[in-house]
């Protein structure tokens, strides 16, 4: 018996001492260049979906009027367009090209959000993303701008024409 624990022990000790010279060689990517570990995906959008489970199908109690998706593009504009893009912009900003990962360009023509439920969009603009740069508005924006601009996300691809001008 105290063989197996012995070696249990080594092996700890090994495990241990390995991930020690992992990070202190230079073997862990911390460059916003670099690109994910083996498994960190994975790992990290299983974690994301758990946390964002409660939410993300909750609707929104606000609906979607021309008035709200225009607050949302005001909000929108002054908070995300600096990472995500604008609409009709082809390719991600200075911003976004230096981060890592880089964030989703969500104004058409890209895909975006309008296919999540907005419940998920929510949370996501109330919590943020921890490790990519997404950052948490609660505290910064009302519960109410919040879904003003989770609104506008999921009916990015269908603004009615004064929410389009706003955007501009």
């Amino acid at each position: 018996m105290g063989k197996l624990i012995a070696g249990f022990l080594i092996g700890v000790v090994l495990v241990l001492g390995a991930e020690y010279l992992f990070l202190t060689q230079g073997g862990m990517p911390v460059s916003a260049r670099s690109g994910p570990l083996p498994l960190e995906k994975f790992l990290t959008s299983r974690a994301l979906h758990t946390a964002m489970a409660k939410e993300a199908g909750r609707p929104s109690p606000i609906p979607p009027t021309e008035a709200n998706l225009i607050s949302g593009a005001k909000i929108y504009l002054d908070n995300c367009e600096g990472c995500h893009g604008a609409p009709d912009q082809r390719t991600p900003g200075a911003i976004a090209r230096g981060m890592f990962p880089r964030p989703p360009q969500l104004m058409p023509p890209h895909k975006g959000v309008t296919d999540d439920p907005v419940g998920e969009t929510y949370w996501k603009v109330k919590n943020g993303i921890r490790l990519t740069g997404m950052p948490g508005f609660e505290g910064s924006l009302t519960d109410e701008q919040l879904w003003q601009v989770s609104l506008l996300l999921l009916k990015a691809d269908q603004l009615p024409a004064k929410a389009k001008a706003a955007m501009r």
